[in-house]
């Protein structure tokens, strides 16, 4: 099953339960929101989550594309990616936890085909303040999935303060062995689809209050959930990378680790641009200006002829037709040939102040903030220019 029909068949089936489709906004959050980009599928909807009445009802669903920069040093894995696309649902007041996890159990196993014996639940286990979460417990005892309680694992929350509660998480077995053990104990189970029953307000002095409005916030991973649908052993091997796996590999030989980091970091830069952010030395165009130079410190390790002049159009054109972007793929490669230009000059520039008998022994963090306020050489610049 491909992304598209899982797509399709997530929003046809929540639209006949009275679901209405929001269209999936950019990687760029609302105005007034802290975060450089968009993390989750809630993010265009906190409003409605704190009780503004959404114009299209108290039921939606959506497809969102995301970025989460706190998983850079993960991508490369099996489920970690830096741009990627959460389908989600959301009850605004309406139907409780409860029912949001039938509904999930049935899609999954009745509308995606997942072997029910290959599922396993998390969920609230209860603590001091909060009592476990016993609806969703005699739900998954009720449908036959095993369930382990946790704590800290199952509290979902958006920050230190503010709307925050229990949580229900589906795991799918990757493994190639009968399932085993639990979601906490064997890695083999990985998380799909988490169900997050917003029930409650965290103060500033810890306290926890009822929320006026209690809803149901959930989000799936759509290449992850892709993946293991199509007996894949990572979400690099489901059927949205199938172009980048074509041709990259022939184009520059890199070992499995770097071409992941290579597919995931041009992919997300060109997700990016296709939404408007340029680079720059600070915010969103700095988290752009990180990807690639990244990318290039990778290309160039082995080989400094290589550039992302030979970048195929058609590895941009899918990028951006698969994300539903308008930006036009010539002015992404444009963008993209500028910057690998300007890191191009900054190299040069630092391996000459590296040499210099100044800093030819172990840098201290002094040299570090030397180096960076003056001549404009990053840390992780430094140090892999030191490694060559």
């Amino acid at each position: 099953m491909n992304t598209e029909r899982i797509v399709r068949t997530f929003v046809e089936y929540f639209e006949e339960h009275g679901h209405r489709r929001i269209s999936g906004s950019t990687l760029l959050p609302p105005p007034g929101d802290t975060v450089l980009f968009t993390t989750s599928g809630m993010h265009p909807i906190t409003p409605y989550l704190e009780g503004r009445p959404h114009p299209l009802g108290r039921r939606l669903v959506n497809v969102q594309r995301c970025l989460r920069t706190t998983d850079l040093d993960e991508v490369g894995d099996s489920t970690h990616l830096t741009v990627f696309e959460m389908l989600g649902t959301w009850s605004l007041g309406d139907y409780d936890g409860s029912r949001s996890l039938d509904w999930g159990y049935r899609l999954l196993t009745e509308g995606l085909g997942v072997d029910p014996g290959l599922l396993h639940a998390t969920v609230y286990g209860g603590d001091d303040q909060v009592g476990p979460d016993t609806d969703s417990l005699r739900l998954w005892q009720e449908r036959g999935v095993p369930v382990e309680l946790t704590v800290e694992d199952n509290w979902w929350s958006n920050g230190p303060t503010g709307p925050c509660g229990p949580d229900s998480e589906m795991f799918l077995w990757s493994g190639d062995t009968p399932p085993r053990s639990t979601p906490t104990r064997d890695d083999r189970w990985v998380e799909v689809w988490n169900h997050v029953m917003m029930r409650h307000r965290r103060l500033d002095d810890g306290r926890l209050v009822p929320l006026s409005q209690r809803n149901v916030d959930t989000g799936l991973g759509l290449e992850r959930l892709a993946s293991l649908l199509q007996g894949k052993s990572s979400v690099f091997e489901c059927d949205v990378f199938d172009p980048w796996r074509r041709v990259v590999p022939s184009l520059w030989p890199l070992d499995e680790p770097s071409l992941r980091l290579v597919y995931d970091h041009l992919r997300s830069a060109v997700v990016i641009v296709g939404d408007g952010v340029r680079p720059a030395n600070t915010g969103r165009g700095y988290v752009l200006r990180r990807l690639l130079r990244r990318v290039l410190t990778v290309l160039w390790r082995d080989d400094p002829s290589r550039g992302l002049g030979d970048l195929p159009d058609e590895l941009v054109s899918h990028t951006l037709d698969h994300f539903r972007q308008e930006e036009e793929p010539g002015h992404v490669r444009r963008v993209l040939l500028e910057e690998e230009h300007r890191f191009g000059q900054l190299m040069e520039r630092g391996r000459k102040v590296l040499a210099r008998p100044r800093f030819r022994g172990p840098l201290g963090d002094e040299d570090f903030h030397y180096l960076h306020d003056t001549h404009g050489l990053p840390r992780d610049l430094v140090v892999s220019l030191r490694q060559e």
